[in-house]
């Protein structure tokens, strides 16, 4: 017999548990951002609850996913303040799957209209942001979790007890290194009409035979620019960059530049490889280390221009001492090829090391993943414990639907806590974290010669009790304030 669980229970399927419910009984979903990973986000909450209604910005990929199966009795629209203004009554669950400078304001109208959230990660593109929406969540009692779906993989929770149980003795440091970006970054990209105009001049006067006059240049220039322009019409036809830009200055659509699947390369719309890939990658060590409240970044880069994310940085962040541990570092490597100095590594016989991965590192012994989620590990230079802890809810369909399936598992329960990646316990304050990072990326905008790593940049003092940057009189990198608290303009609310 099916076991009762409010008005949803679970039923026995092939030695797993499977979601059941009446059509009637199922919760009610929106998606905000249904391209990309929201696809995919999209259709897992679908597998749980009934879609009521769809945004993305793209009006092909809204259509698309408003002509599949699970999505065709969902109202379309290209605002989300639009559908939360309509539906938001009858809405329990919405997933959130934008571009990162609008993770924020969609959760925080979300969750202020009581509606339980499943927010991508990172899991803001600010500090304050993050500090703000695990806020509103403790205010609003909502069930919160972020799309770090290494936080239902058995094997990083295992690995988190583990590492809690002193294993490795007092902790030393911690290293993490990522293979992204696998988007365009560095500084001199941001493309315009003004400015194709004088590239497309110079490379036409450079090509043309010597013989061709100043008019025909100009001419052959004007019907370069004539099908650019048409081309920009087309793409906006369907695109509604108004509302893609959102709560970020604005600027020239460009064909291929921000959308799709660029906006984490450039400060105003992302947060680099920092933000991509550290809220999964740190999931193991900052639940298990205590890596929260640093009290210094300092960074070195290749270079950006303070609208592109470097194409690489290497970034130390400095813990104090805790009644758990020591005060250790953290250091962070991005771009494939950029890790750790092999001495860190051959000291525990780890001679093939992975493109992205983590090491922590004890006094008697260490923890090395070679995976970006810590889906699997090993321990040097010591045993395996025995630990207890609590093992994902199995859906059989991998890690990433029991990280969706566990924010329905709370609503149903009416309990947030169940929720690993909540954004009051974890997501919040593992934001914030992860990017005071980019503070001093930012404070190391001078790289080397030829696109090498430059010297280490101006070292951020921090206090993160009141979110303030202690040496700020100090530094001479500009605007570094702007990174923690953003300005929204009008028709969006941040506080």
């Amino acid at each position: 017999l099916p076991i009762l669980t409010g008005a949803g229970y679970f039923v026995a399927a092939g030695g797993r548990q499977a979601w059941s419910q009446a059509a009637g009984e199922q919760l009610n979903i929106a998606c905000i951002g249904v391209g990309g990973k929201g696809g995919s986000d999209s259709d897992n909450a679908a597998l749980f609850g009934n879609v009521v209604a769809i945004c993305d910005v793209d009006r092909n990929t809204l259509e698309k996913k408003g002509n599949s199966e699970k999505f065709k009795n969902a109202e379309q629209f290209t605002d989300y303040r639009e559908l939360l203004a309509k539906h938001g009554k009858k809405i329990d669950i919405v997933t959130i799957s934008t571009p990162d400078h609008m993770h924020a304001p969609a959760t925080l109208d979300a969750m202020r209209m009581g509606i339980s959230c499943y927010t991508q990660k990172p899991l803001t593109r600010t500090i304050y942001e993050a500090r703000l929406i695990a806020k509103v969540a403790q205010e609003t009692g909502v069930c919160t979790q972020m799309g770090n779906q290494g936080t239902a993989l058995d094997p990083s929770r295992e690995a988190i007890a583990q590492l809690r149980s002193g294993v490795l003795g007092p902790l030393k440091e911690v290293y993490a290194w990522s293979n992204r970006p696998v988007w365009a970054q560095g500084p001199n990209r941001r493309m315009n009409m003004r400015k194709y105009q004088t590239q497309a001049m110079a490379e036409v006067d450079e090509q043309e035979d010597p013989t061709t006059t100043a008019e025909e240049v100009a001419e052959i220039v004007q019907d370069l620019l004539a099908k650019k322009q048409q081309e920009i019409g087309k793409a906006l036809e369907r695109i509604d960059w108004k509302n893609w830009l959102g709560v970020a200055p604005p600027r020239e659509y460009w064909p291929g530049l921000y959308h799709a699947f660029q906006h984490r390369g450039w400060w105003d719309f992302g947060t680099g490889a920092l933000g991509d890939m550290a809220c999964h990658m740190l999931t193991v060590p900052f639940a298990a280390c205590g890596l929260r409240d640093p009290v210094s970044v300092v960074a070195k880069t290749t270079g950006h221009d303070f609208d592109s994310f470097p194409a690489s940085s290497i970034i130390k962040f400095e813990f104090p001492e805790t009644a758990e541990r020591p005060a250790i570092p953290f250091w962070w490597y991005d771009r494939k090829g950029n890790k750790p100095p092999s001495e860190v590594f051959s000291k525990w016989g780890i001679d093939n090391v992975s493109d992205s991965g983590v090491l922590i590192v004890g006094e008697k012994g260490a923890f090395y993943s070679s995976d970006d989620y810590c889906g699997k590990y090993e321990l040097k230079g010591v045993e395996k414990v025995a630990v207890d802890y609590e093992k994902a809810e199995d859906q059989g369909k991998g890690n990433d639907v029991n990280n969706v399936f566990e924010l329905f598992r709370a609503k149903r329960a009416g309990d947030p806590k169940i929720c690993k990646s909540n954004f009051i316990d974890r997501a919040g304050p593992l934001t914030e974290t992860i990017l005071l990072g980019n503070l001093a990326v930012w404070a190391a905008a001078k790289g080397g010669a030829n696109g090498a790593m430059g010297d280490w940049g101006e070292k951020v003092e921090w206090d993160a009790k009141n979110l303030q940057v202690t040496n700020l009189a100090d530094l001479k990198t500009p605007r570094v304030a702007d990174l923690i608290k953003p300005k929204y303009p009008q028709g969006y609310r941040l506080d």
